[in-house]
């Protein structure tokens, strides 16, 4: 079933391209004859290579010499197509990644784990209980940032009669797999053992790095909780004051940001790998010959063995470190959202009072054009008037106009009776004003009274500042 899904699963890939190298180093029973070389592999040295023909055929040895490790690996450490860490992509052509997969004894299930994703790591031993093979499979792939992918991947096949180990790594400019294979080229003298490239790059992977991410993510922290749990005494300096305010907005965006520092590189994940590294390393031991059962084999086994301890405790404390920086961010995010919260309402009051106002204003204009309604209903009479003293003032049935001697009186009475009426509107829409003033003023005092209660309760149930940076010590 095995070679049916890897056939299946190979015709179904896409192909990119990329540099492609090898790299051998032999390890000899004299030191003198070991070995690494390291060169670009052309696609018509291709099959020569995976075969150990022609330019690769194995060295004649003194009498006496005899091979006792040696690793044998395809390369492609600048992998750089934006797709070469896709679902269904392989970085050779499918004809030599099946030559590739079939000469070098590697895991049929590699070219299934393209679509993994995070941290991956799979061992176990082929079919052939005569010479048996333990097959590993370790990659790590992200999504593509800025266009560029990234994440490296690395199959090997360990026999371990005669301590031979093939395999395939690639990985791109951004990986440590660059530097894992430098570190690999440095110990000759322990090739024999197929966990040795995984536990580098493990521990690469895990290195002070993530330490520095969850230290600088803690400061941060601190920062973030001077401005949300004391921001009436924060600095410019901190980034969160602008003009005189506090900048709620880059403090959300910063926790979050922090929240997704602390995040990287979780080492739960790891944890778990880890510890499948480690079933990796017994299934080996088990069933290693008595002819390789070395002492320098079995130093290095336990020296294996106890890095993959100190890891663990590291990643132990990180994943406890991580998890306390985690909650008190929680704590924080629910402080600054109970602060936004309370402006909001601030604001709502604000626009209700607004509100209120626009409805009395619009209940005062009401009334204005009620009263201009009014004293256009006062001054009715005089305009009768005038049509009444019109027929008896002024005769138009002599020769010309002529005007009553008595016209006098209609001016008499007019003007005092206007200037009254005027009078008397005056008054009273001044006092009407002066009776809307007071409403409004009890209508403000009112809302800043209803403001002020629910601010009350709202920090009666959120923790007061003076307890949180105040408190005395062994409170």
């Amino acid at each position: 079933m095995d070679d049916y899904m890897f056939q299946t699963n190979v015709d179904r890939c896409k192909q990119v391209e990329e540099v492609t190298h090898y790299l051998e180093i032999f390890q000899y029973s004299d030191p003198e004859f070991n070995s690494v070389e390291e060169y670009p592999l052309t696609p018509d040295e291709f099959e020569n290579f995976l075969h150990r023909r022609g330019a690769f055929a194995p060295p004649k040895l003194p009498e006496g010499v005899v091979q006792l490790a040696c690793v044998r690996l395809i390369l492609q450490l600048n992998a750089k197509h934006p797709e070469t860490f896709s679902h269904h992509v392989i970085s050779l052509k499918p004809s030599h990644y099946k030559s590739m997969v079939t000469a070098m004894n590697l895991p049929f299930r590699g070219i299934e784990s393209t679509s993994c994703v995070g941290p991956f790591f799979w061992c176990a031993y082929d079919q052939d209980d005569e010479n048996p093979h333990l097959q590993i499979i370790n990659r790590k792939s992200d999504v593509r940032k800025k266009g560029y992918t990234r994440g490296w991947e690395l199959m090997l096949s360990h026999d371990v009669n005669n301590g031979i180990t093939n395999g395939y790594a690639k990985g791109t400019p951004s990986s440590d797999m660059v530097e894992c294979i430098k570190h690999l080229k440095a110990c000759v003298l322990q090739i024999g053992h197929p966990l040795l490239l995984p536990i580098i790059i493990f521990s690469h992977d895990v290195s002070f790095k993530t330490d520095i991410k969850q230290r600088d993510a803690r400061d941060w922290l601190r920062r973030l909780e001077h401005a949300v749990s004391m921001r009436s005494e924060i600095e410019e300096k901190e980034g969160y004051v602008s003009e005189g305010v506090v900048d709620l907005d880059a403090i959300n965006r910063d926790l979050v940001e922090c929240h997704s520092q602390v995040l990287w590189k979780r080492p739960k994940a790891y944890l778990e790998i880890l510890t499948e590294i480690e079933k990796c390393l017994h299934r080996f031991i088990d069933k290693l010959p008595d002819k390789r059962r070395s002492p320098e084999v079995r130093k290095l086994h336990a020296s294996l063995e106890s890095r993959l301890e100190f890891y663990r405790v590291k990643l132990q404390g990180i994943e406890s470190y991580a998890y306390t920086t985690l909650k008190r961010l929680d704590i924080q995010r629910s402080a600054l959202y109970n602060i936004i919260a309370q402006k909001e309402s601030k604001l709502n009051f604000q626009m209700a009072g607004e509100q209120r106002k626009l409805a009395h204003a619009s209940k005062r204009d009401s009334s204005a054009m009620k009263t201009i309604s009014f004293l256009g209903a006062f001054f009715l009479p005089g305009a009768y008037m005038a049509s009444v003293f019109s027929m008896t003032f002024f005769n138009f049935q002599n020769s010309g106009p002529v005007l009553s001697p008595k016209f006098w009186v209609y001016w008499v009475i007019t003007v005092p009776l206007t200037m009254g009426i005027v009078a008397f509107w005056y008054v009273y829409e001044k006092r009407r004003e002066a009776r809307f003033d007071k409403e409004d003023a009890d209508l403000e005092k009112g809302s800043e009274d209803m403001e002020k209660n629910i601010m009350a309760t709202m920090r009666r149930r959120t923790m007061s500042k003076a307890s949180t940076w105040n408190a005395k010590k062994g409170d």
